[in-house]
């Protein structure tokens, strides 16, 4: 069992978030949504940054057999 630096390990942290009530627990799952984006695929970060950045083409545009632009790699987002 791996414990964390506040001495609870993650089985404790799961136990004690079960007895919240349901408001508490989606501001906690707020809070860990926000807090830790480890588990999005870097694919899906990526688009993110290409449509921010307005690297995108439209859906028609691709169907009608256009080729889209060339993406510029940049470098992954931390």
């Amino acid at each position: 069992m791996l414990v964390d630096s506040y001495g609870m390990s993650a089985q404790e942290i799961i136990r004690e978030f079960k007895t919240l009530p349901p408001a508490e627990r989606a501001q906690v799952a707020k809070f860990v949504v926000e807090s830790d984006d480890s588990w999005i695929p870097e694919e899906f970060k990526q688009g993110m940054a290409d449509a921010e950045a307005g690297r995108f083409v439209d859906m028609e545009t691709v169907l009608s057999g256009a080729q889209p632009p060339r993406r510029q790699m940049n470098p992954p987002r931390a």
